[in-house]
């Protein structure tokens, strides 16, 4: 502030008589000179307010604890983390597990997206890697208490997005995805809760299980794990919640991309095995199956809302299924064009759609910073951002602006706490060691 006012009285007392060109050049070096003073400061800052929002994840109060979360949410959804994951990667790992761990649901759902955008901050190697390792097991057993839908369905998008950066292993990605498909078809197994879960978590878990299934082929799938997913993903078009019905009808747009049906139309257990007709009666049930999956999306593609419809998903859930449904008939995959900082991200194949949709539900308002700087990003869409100029790299974005500079941000709140903290130290010091008459 203090740098602002002696520029301010500086442009004051300037020469009235002076040229307008003086004053314009001026006035833009000025300019550029307090853009480039808030931003080093802004940059400086955001290390002190995550320092501190990290020493709250230890505080007795579970409020607290929640606040310091969001803020790192916040933090790292505005911009990428890399110097402060760097130095406090493996602190703030264990601080985010021990919330899994002990916390509150919402304590939970908070810490759970941090881990998810601290794996992607990483990018693929070691620190990802160790990522999904240390927070399989938590996740897993948080998953077996039944809680609200927003804890069940960040537990499962982390475990998504963990994965997602870090396996390169087909075992090690089975694994999250049989997890995360017990979250959706609870029979299966007993890691995650009894209780029928929601049908917003039901579909977040199809749509993350899906998400997984993008990375891997499925010829190297095991088809025992896997036999009646598209049975079960036949069901959930039926069910009454359009967003399940949405991400069903994806996840089976993306097994027919895939190709290698048996994989994933297998037979119930009673089946002859080693008959000579078992051929043929196999290919008699991936025929069928196919057939009631097609009749299903032509009807979806096509519905007629009632009277409690809202318009809006009801013409998402027929765009949607329009699409499947000329891509299982014609072979054609929706084309998508994404405008991402001036230049086009174009998609072409529901494994990449899935992904884009994926990611940009994860990031939220993050998506954009993520698709411009984040490398692992670039790699998985195969985009190049277009280069910003010189003069915009240290400009400041919108949601630093709000963060940062706002009189209710993280940032003042800091400021303010550290202020009233040195002032009472200060009070404290004159008031003891200092003091007149003090013996030493």
């Amino acid at each position: 502030m203090g740098k602002r006012s002696s520029q301010r009285k500086g442009a004051a007392v300037l020469d009235a008589e002076e040229t307008d060109s003086v004053c314009s050049s001026a006035s833009s070096s000025m300019s550029s000179h307090v853009q480039e003073h808030e931003t080093d400061e802004v940059l400086v800052d955001k290390g002190a307010v995550l320092d501190q929002c990290l020493d709250a994840l230890y505080e007795k109060r579970g409020s607290t604890r929640e606040k310091g979360l969001g803020m790192i949410i916040q933090a790292f959804n505005s911009s990428l983390q890399h110097d402060f994951v760097e130095e406090k990667f493996a602190t703030m790992l264990h601080q985010c597990l021990n919330s899994i761990k002990k916390g509150s649901a919402t304590e939970v759902a908070l810490a759970s997206h941090a881990i998810g955008l601290l794996a992607l901050t990483t990018g693929p190697g070691q620190k990802a890697e160790e990522t999904l390792k240390e927070s399989v097991v938590p996740i897993s057993d948080a998953l077996r208490s039944p809680s609200q839908a927003s804890k069940m369905s960040m537990l499962v998008e982390s475990l998504a997005i963990s994965t997602f950066v870090a396996g390169e292993e087909t075992e090690q990605i089975e694994k999250s995805m049989h997890v995360i498909w017990q979250v959706a078809n609870p029979k299966l197994g007993h890691s995650v809760a009894s209780a029928k879960s929601a049908p917003s978590v039901v579909a977040t878990a199809v749509s993350a299980w899906s998400f997984l299934l993008t990375t891997i082929s499925g010829s190297v799938l095991n088809p025992k794990s896997w036999q009646e997913s598209v049975a079960f993903l036949s069901m959930l078009l039926d069910k009454d919640d359009r967003l399940l019905r949405i991400a069903a009808g994806e996840a089976l747009a993306l097994i027919f991309e895939i190709g290698n049906l048996e994989t994933f139309c297998g037979e119930n257990k009673g089946s002859i095995e080693a008959s000579t007709n078992d051929d043929s009666r196999k290919l008699m049930h991936i025929h069928g199956l196919k057939n009631k999956v097609l009749n299903q999306v032509r009807g979806l593609s096509t519905e007629a809302g009632g009277k409690s419809s809202a318009k809006k998903d009801l013409n998402n859930q027929r765009n949607t299924f329009r699409d499947i449904l000329d891509f299982f008939e014609d072979g054609y995959a929706p084309e998508v064009s994404t405008k991402i900082g001036g230049e086009s991200l174009y998609i072409s194949t529901w494994a990449k759609l899935i992904q884009l949709n994926f990611l940009k539900h994860f990031l939220g308002e993050g998506f954009m910073k993520h698709m411009q700087e984040n490398q692992f990003l670039h790699d998985v869409f195969d985009f190049t951002p277009k280069k910003k100029f010189l003069s915009d790299e240290n400009r400041l974005s919108q949601m630093d602006k709000r963060m940062y500079r706002s009189p209710n941000s993280a940032l003042s709140k800091a400021r303010t706490q550290h202020l009233n903290k040195q002032r009472m130290l200060s009070q404290d010091k004159h008031a003891g060691h200092f003091a007149p008459g003090y013996d030493n």
